[in-house]
C-alpha cells in the first residue's frame, strides 16, 4: 500500500477539497486525483464521493481514515525519533477562540508556553466566529457546545460554569441579594443575544435541582460579556458571567460572588483539531495545559 497516497487521503478528507488539499500538499490537483485512484483501486473500494462542489468519505472511506489516522501519527512519531530529530514544540500553532475566553485564558497560557519552549511560537484570532480549521489553516480551536464535525478530534476541557458577581461597592450601597427573586429589586447588567435579538437569560440550579431561568430588566445591556464584567467591576450592577473571566477579580476582591448556593450552569468546552494534528509536539503541550484546568 501507498502510505503517501494514504497520507494524501486524510488531507483530502480534513479539506473536503482536491483543490486546498493539493495546495497544502504542494502538488497537483491531477497528480492528487490519481494517487487516490490508485489507492482506491488497489483496495477495491470506492474511498471518495466526488462532485462538483466537494467531496466527501464514503462509508468504506471514513473506517479507513479512522484506522489510518493513528496509525500515521504514529509512523510520523516513529519517524522524528529514529532520525534523532528533538520532538520540541516548535514553529507557528495558529488558534482560535472566543474573544473573552482567548484574553483571559489563551494569551497567559500562549506567554508561559512560549517561555518553556523558546522555538513555539502563536498566532491567535480571537472572536466567536465558526471557522473552518482546515480551510483557513488553523491547527486548532477552543469551542464551546457540542461539536457536531466527525471530522474532528474533539478533547473534552474542564466545562465552563457560570457565576453570578457584583463589586464590593456595590453590595455596600444595595446588599446582596438573598433570593433569586430578590434580583427584581437590583440593578442587573445582560448581554443581547446578536442572532436571535434576546437578553440572554440568567440561569440558576434550585435547591430541588432544577433550572431556574431569570430574565433581567437591564438598565445596560451589550453585545458581548467584556464590557459586562468592566461595568460590574465599575460598581453599576450585578452580572452573570463565566467563571474564567472573573477570577483574578473574585481572587483579589475586586468583585464578590452572590446567590452562590444557586449556582449551576454550565457549557462544555472542547480542544478541536484535524486528525493530522494529533502526534504534533506543539499540540500536545497545548492540550496538557489545557486540560491541567488550573485556569
Amino acid at each position: 500500500m501507498d502510505l503517501n497516497a494514504v497520507r494524501m487521503l486524510v488531507q483530502v478528507a480534513e479539506a473536503r477539497s482536491f483543490t486546498t488539499a493539493a495546495g497544502q500538499l504542494g502538488i497537483s490537483q491531477s497528480g492528487l486525483s490519481r494517487a487516490i485512484g490508485r489507492l482506491e483501486s488497489a483496495l477495491g473500494v470506492r474511498l471518495l464521493h466526488r462532485n462538483t462542489r466537494n467531496v466527501s468519505l464514503t462509508p468504506d472511506g471514513r473506517q479507513f481514515v479512522e484506522h489510518c489516522t493513528p496509525l500515521l501519527c504514529g509512523l510520523e512519531d516513529a519517524e522524528r525519533k529514529l532520525g534523532d530529530r528533538p520532538c520540541m514544540p516548535s514553529g507557528v500553532l495558529k488558534l482560535t477562540a472566543p474573544s473573552m475566553f482567548g484574553r483571559k485564558v489563551l494569551v497567559p497560557m500562549a506567554g508561559k508556553l512560549m517561555a518553556e519552549h523558546p522555538q513555539l511560537q502563536f498566532e491567535l484570532v480571537l472572536n466567536d466566529r465558526l471557522v473552518d480549521l482546515v480551510e483557513e489553516g488553523f491547527d486548532a480551536a477552543l469551542r464551546t457546545g457540542p461539536i457536531s464535525d466527525v471530522r474532528m478530534v474533539a478533547r473534552p476541557l474542564r466545562p465552563l460554569r457560570w457565576v453570578t458577581v457584583a463589586s464590593p461597592g456595590y453590595i455596600a450601597r444595595h446588599g446582596a441579594p438573598a433570593t433569586v427573586d430578590a434580583l427584581q429589586d437590583h440593578t442587573c447588567l445582560a448581554v443581547r443575544n446578536l442572532r436571535s435579538g434576546r437578553l440572554v437569560d440568567w440561569q440558576f440550579r434550585l435547591h430541588d435541582g432544577q433550572l431556574r431561568e431569570f430574565t433581567a430588566a437591564a438598565p445596560m445591556v451589550f453585545d458581548s460579556g467584556d464590557p459586562l464584567v468592566d461595568a460590574a467591576l465599575a460598581g453599576i450592577g450585578i452580572v452573570q458571567v463565566m467563571d474564567f473571566a472573573v477570577a483574578d477579580a473574585l481572587a483579589d476582591g475586586r468583585l464578590q460572588r452572590v446567590l452562590q448556593p444557586f449556582e449551576g450552569r454550565e457549557r462544555a468546552l472542547s480542544l478541536v483539531y484535524p486528525p493530522s494534528r494529533q502526534a504534533s509536539p506543539k499540540m500536545k503541550v497545548l492540550a496538557d495545559a489545557l486540560l491541567a484546568g488550573d485556569w
